[in-house]
């Protein structure tokens, strides 16, 4: 399932190429033909991400609210602002990246942020004609360039919207509606902080209170998205170990200051995952070794799918287990 990140880099995506622009929506599969009757011909306004909802709004106050689930991804096909992570990824924009980024500079510090704040490996040119895939679970499809335009829908599109230039299908998501301003704020009302929308202290205080109230433990906390918003299973475990937390502990129990800190570290890595397009867990590398972990989800986790190998840490093997229906990777000494 998509986490938190990889939602907000979506969104930009249509925040580049759709906002402000006269979409032309319809249902290639059917199933959601009312609902792109609704939004079709209106131009759209605004896209929003609140942890892994995702809202683009439209004229006449009308929303399309989508949620990947595990199965949802969107194509985009035409004249595309890419950044170069994008690229990198062939257009995969999911959980891990499993592609990774080749860096074409040894040297992090030298990485310069655009006008948007994504951490670009080159300047943002011209738009070009291509078509990608920005899902979560699926292989990567072919990138190259297209002699049509816009492209026959691939699979079973819920929705496709359209512009002149530029065109997104969505497939197999969990959740893709139509709803109103009321809506959408109790949709928004129901969902924890998210950090990247909001770091202050109140945003932190709410977090916080959440844990202290109840006997869940933290390992559950941290994926219930009424706690916190864009938390899954890569960042649960690496936040988790990153705190020397234990994942069984009741959430009143663990410390308040533990507590905050986890909300602060997960605020600093979802920052990390928007700018970079990887779920960057570990700090302080030197720049062989960031670009290594650019390149290789197997160099950039301190826990995550490294079940049965030593802890970068102590040495003591890595434990994979089940909570809430999900993996858990943690390590039993250094979270003890």
């Amino acid at each position: 399932m998509p986490e938190g990140h990889s939602v907000h880099r979506i969104t930009r995506q249509f925040e580049r190429n759709f906002v402000g622009h006269v979409v032309r929506a319809s249902s290639p599969q059917g199933r959601f033909a009312a609902g792109a009757a609704e939004i079709d011909g209106r131009r759209m306004t605004d896209a929003r991400a609140v942890g892994k909802q995702m809202f683009l709004g439209f004229e006449g106050d009308v929303w399309l609210r989508v949620h990947l689930g595990m199965y949802g991804a969107w194509d985009f096909a035409g004249e595309i602002l890419m950044d170069a992570t994008i690229a990198s990824a062939n257009g995969r924009m999911g959980q891990t990246n499993q592609a990774g980024t080749f860096l074409d500079r040894p040297n992090p510090d030298a990485v310069v942020f655009d006008s948007a704040g994504e951490n670009s490996l080159q300047s943002i040119g011209a738009p070009r004609k291509t078509r990608l895939r920005m899902s979560e679970s699926e292989k990567e499809k072919d990138g190259n360039g297209l002699d049509t335009f816009p492209p026959e829908p691939i699979g079973q599109v819920r929705v496709r919207l359209l512009t002149d230039t530029i065109c997104a299908d969505l497939r197999g998501p969990t959740a893709c509606e139509v709803l109103d301003p009321a809506q959408v704020e109790a949709v928004v009302g129901r969902l924890g902080p998210d950090p990247l929308l909001d770091d202050g202290p109140e945003a932190e205080e709410c977090f916080t209170r959440r844990i202290l109230k109840t006997a869940t433990p933290i390992g559950l906390l941290l994926m219930d998205q009424n706690v916190v918003a864009g938390i899954g299973n890569v960042y649960r475990a690496e936040l988790l170990f990153r705190a020397k937390q234990n994942p069984h502990t009741p959430g009143k129990l663990v410390p308040e200051e533990h507590v905050r800190h986890l909300w602060r570290d997960w605020a600093k890595l979802l920052r990390i995952g928007v700018e970079t397009g990887q779920m960057m867990t570990m700090d302080d590398l030197d720049p062989e070794a960031y670009r290594a972990a650019m390149a290789s989800r197997d160099d950039r986790h301190w826990v995550y799918k490294r079940e049965g190998l030593p802890c970068r840490v102590c040495g003591t093997n890595i434990v994979l287990e089940e909570m809430g229906a999900r993996k858990l990777y943690w390590c039993p000494y250094c979270q003890a």
